[in-house]
């Protein structure tokens, strides 16, 4: 496989993300995003890929939850994607910020109902009791916002990943594997390839 060195590094993932939502059986926009705490130590789950704007990662969250408390003491982050029906990974690193109002309000106003109330009902990262009271808390909320826009919670937005690094991984027979580095320079990208 060869990558052109003078090629955008967000429209080859975006041309790959496209070619995996063919061929993946369930997210292919699912990614593991890893953070750190303010005591440096690391913390990584899935989170799911919502829009590529002004070529930054978005996903939305808790801002209360873990990944929530690591990105307001670092904002820095990585993210994973592995799409096993096409043997590729793309790795990405960067700065995280806040997406804005408009962006978490739109965002959010897209999701399900059920969607909705449970992010109004979870207490996301903290202990709970028993699944009943988080069901409890859901119906609770079912009821406050019956026959209403259920609005978003001033605590649940959306972050943006900037990428400063972006590397693209494809499998090859004998682990001889391809991978590019594209890494920013300034409002421009440079390339290498690397050693598998």
């Amino acid at each position: 496989m060869e990558i052109s060195p003078q090629q955008n590094p967000i429209e080859l993932f975006q041309e790959w993300l496209q070619a995996a939502g063919k061929t993946e059986p369930n997210d292919p926009n699912a990614m593991a995003l890893a953070t750190v705490s303010a005591d440096g130590k690391p913390s990584v789950r899935m989170v799911l890929l919502k829009d590529i704007y002004n070529g930054g990662f978005c996903f939305y969250t808790n801002m209360e939850s873990r990944k929530g408390n690591d990105l307001a003491t670092n904002q820095h982050a990585a993210l994973c994607f592995h799409w096993k029906s096409l043997t590729r990974q793309v790795r990405v690193e960067g700065a995280v910020e806040p997406v804005t109002t408009a962006m978490a309000d739109e965002y959010f106003k897209s999701r399900h109902p059920l969607s909705r109330l449970g992010a109004w009902a979870s207490q996301q990262s903290r202990p709970l009791g028993s699944r009943k009271e988080l069901e409890d808390r859901v119906a609770s909320y079912e009821k406050k916002f019956a026959g209403q826009e259920i609005p978003r919670p001033p605590y649940w937005s959306g972050y943006r990943l900037v990428p400063q690094a972006i590397e693209f991984w494809q499998q090859g027979q004998g682990r001889l594997h391809d991978r590019f580095l594209f890494t920013r320079a300034g409002n421009s990208w440079t390339m290498v390839r690397l050693n598998p």
